[in-house]
């Protein structure tokens, strides 16, 4: 049993039976799929509520503990030296996107669609793990190379969503944010006083960020994000991003652990929520969002990397140019935090609609880098 269930997360079978479920939804029955996800449930909140404020806590708070365990002795983002190249090529992630959504928006598009810059600056983790096993092999240096600029271009989504994406009908304000930092302070303290259960920190720091975040106007989903960091860790990581290690009973590894499997079948809540977009919702903003992550992710990826190998700082020991573009093609997958951040960028339906479904389309770039890889030669290292 625990070998199948294993087997669903690892092939993020919760997620796309989530999109499939919400797509059919919506088209067959919109008024419907509208009611259970907007109808007030338990606490006069509703689902897409329950969803996006709450479950994505654990979700962000998952990535946070994967960037927390990259930047320890022996992580793949210590030392700096040895994470420039993906560092850039992150860079160019983010940039590459933004660039080809803002310039074809000025050629082809209108205003009303320039706040949707942010959509495609982040890939899928989960999703592009997965393609990248499947092109690259399971021991191949690609893989971690794009897992862990996956998880970069995250983190800076994370920022994306915080700062330049607040609720346009209530402005920020910052003086709700003295909660949130004393829900970094009590998490500190409690590290200064060895507690050795991640519990104390959910527990208190969590929620006093969670309305910090909330009544500023920022998005509350990033609560555990400024926690992560203070939960008890190893000394030196012995793993790459994502593996486990059965020896690490810290707090944070603890955390990650206990949690991560909640998250893997939650994101099927995330989808059915989220991915419920009308086939007629298509237009400009959908071309701009999936043009902007396959063309762009590639580009700005493989550009950036390809400059810093010139600057002396080589791509990991055996992956080469073509593993690279190989790579930054996948790297264009940008279903979930794309759809997320499609929530927040605009408030008309319409427009909203037609970015998610380029958010959804984006799941081609999966199939266009196994093919590009298949034609480059790429072999798989199993």
């Amino acid at each position: 049993m625990k070998k199948h269930l294993n087997l669903l997360r690892e092939f993020s079978v919760p997620l796309l039976a989530g999109v499939v479920t919400a797509i059919a939804w919506a088209n067959l029955d919109p008024a419907g799929y509208d009611h259970f996800n907007n109808a007030p449930l338990v606490g006069g909140l509703s689902f897409h509520f329950y969803t996006n404020e709450l479950f994505m806590v654990l979700f962000f708070g998952i990535a946070a503990v994967e960037i927390t365990q990259s930047c320890l002795p022996g992580g793949d983002l210590h030392p700096l030296a040895k994470a420039v190249n993906p560092l850039v090529a992150t860079a160019g992630g983010v940039l590459g996107p933004i660039a080809v959504y803002l310039g074809l928006n000025s050629l082809l598009g209108n205003p009303l669609l320039h706040n949707g810059w942010g959509i495609p600056t982040a890939t899928d983790i989960a999703l592009a793990w997965l393609a990248a096993r499947l092109v690259f092999g399971a021991k191949h240096p690609a893989v971690s190379y794009l897992l862990l600029l996956a998880v970069v271009d995250d983190a800076i989504g994370l920022a994306i969503i915080a700062i330049f994406y607040p609720d346009p009908l209530h402005p920020v304000e910052p003086v709700w944010l003295l909660l949130t930092a004393a829900g970094m302070v009590s998490a500190y303290l409690f590290r200064r006083l060895h507690l050795r259960s991640y519990w104390p920190y959910l527990l208190l720091g969590g929620p006093l960020s969670w309305f910090g975040l909330h009544n500023a106007h920022l998005h509350p989903a990033l609560a555990l994000v400024f926690i992560i960091p203070f939960l008890p860790h190893a000394k030196k990581e012995h793993k790459h991003l994502f593996d486990e290690d059965p020896g690490d009973q810290t707090p944070l590894a603890r955390f990650e652990h206990e949690w991560k499997v909640v998250v893997d079948f939650g994101l099927f809540m995330f989808s059915l929520a989220n991915a419920g977009v009308a086939f007629a919702s298509m237009g400009m903003a959908t071309i701009l969002v999936c043009t902007s992550l396959i063309i762009g992710k590639a580009c700005g990826i493989f550009g950036f990397g390809w400059l810093a190998t010139t600057f002396g700082f080589p791509l990991p020991h055996g992956m080469h140019r073509r593993d690279l573009l190989t790579a930054g093609i996948i790297a264009g997958t940008g279903f979930t935090v794309a759809l997320f951040v499609a929530g927040e960028a605009f408030t008309d339906p319409a427009i909203r609609g037609a970015a998610k479904m380029g958010a959804m389309y984006s799941l081609a770039a999966a199939g266009i880098g196994f093919a590009v890889g298949r034609l480059a030669g790429v072999s798989p290292k199993r």
